[in-house]
């Protein structure tokens, strides 16, 4: 009995080394695939053997089903982005200091996709539990970047392989031909275009449009919601809304409406009329503008009496 005890002892320490030295060789045998392939191409005896105990390496397993039949739109969405952190991981990694590897087993039964980090259960890295560890896809596809940094929690702390996302030729051969595009375009039409664009006319009507639009409460009713128009208890149409607060959709273009009318009626009483050569006319114009500018500001007066009741001017006719 003595004798057997001594025998196990002496060979205890020969069998712990050639388990070490059987699952070193499996990882540098798989790692080899894998930098040529990424991410390795499993089927279910090798996905028993990677996973299998003892382990002093990690394992990253991809659990999808791409074949039509299942109809598993997220597999297929996600798919590349996963070959994208395989070959990320062996560009940047190409001796496997790490010591993870990268797996892909496509399989018939079960939820796709399922996504497992299995930590080594030996060496210097090994975990006291090492329970797998499943990613989570309730969110949806998830991105190269996103499922990277997943794996590097998980890893010990130190550098780690990169992201590195292939050169998306057809984004860039579009974007060039739509910047020679628009180049050409411009070459050819800035005779036509640069008249226009330098019209000092052009750009104060802008000017005021934008002014006008914007003083008159374009702003508050985005930011309100308000509705456009509103009973009046009668039975009728409010257009105006009461108090300084309040306001309504097409009282903030009967607004515009004014002050645009003001406006224009001020600036031709000021530009148009005095280069007038005819006298007559010239009369006649200023008094049409000043008409203008009279019964619009009486108008506006009448409006400011409905936000605000306790006005006591106004000005005939409104």
């Amino acid at each position: 009995m003595k004798l057997r005890l001594a025998i196990t002892l002496g060979l205890f320490p020969w069998l712990c080394i050639a388990a070490s030295s059987e699952t070193a060789g499996k990882f540098e045998q798989q790692y080899t695939k894998f930098t040529s392939s990424p991410p390795l191409k499993l089927d279910d005896s090798l996905y028993e053997q990677l996973t299998a105990t003892p382990r002093d390496f990690a394992v990253t397993v991809l659990l999808t089903a791409l074949e039509a039949r299942f109809g598993c739109q997220l597999c297929r969405d996600f798919q590349p982005e996963w070959d994208i952190v395989g070959q990320s991981w062996a560009r940047g990694d190409k001796k496997g200091d790490l010591r993870l590897l990268l797996g892909t087993l496509d399989f018939a039964e079960g939820k796709a996709p399922v996504l497992i980090f299995f930590p080594p259960t030996t060496g210097s890295n090994a975990r006291p539990d090492a329970q797998p560890i499943r990613y989570d896809f309730t969110m949806g596809s998830q991105s190269a970047e996103q499922v990277h940094d997943w794996i590097c929690r998980h890893l010990p702390a130190g550098p780690k392989p990169k992201i590195q996302r292939p050169l998306n030729w057809v984004r860039l051969i579009t974007i060039t031909t739509a910047v020679l595009g628009v180049v050409s375009f411009f070459s050819v039409a800035s005779p036509y275009i640069i008249p226009i664009i330098q019209n000092r006319n052009l750009w104060a009507a802008i000017s005021l449009i934008t002014i006008l639009l914007f003083t008159s409460g374009h702003m508050f009713n985005h930011i309100r919601k308000v509705p456009y128009v509103a009973g009046d208890g009668k039975g009728g149409i409010s257009y105006f809304a009461g108090g300084f607060s309040n306001q309504f959709g097409l009282e903030t273009q009967i607004v515009a409406a004014m002050y645009g009318t003001l406006s224009f009626a001020t600036i031709a009483l000021a530009l148009k009329v005095p280069r007038m050569v005819d006298p007559r006319k010239q009369q006649v114009a200023v008094f049409i503008c000043g008409g203008v500018i009279f019964g619009m500001y009486s108008f506006l007066l009448s409006v400011f009496r409905i936000k605000n009741g306790g006005y006591p001017f106004h000005l005939p006719p409104f």
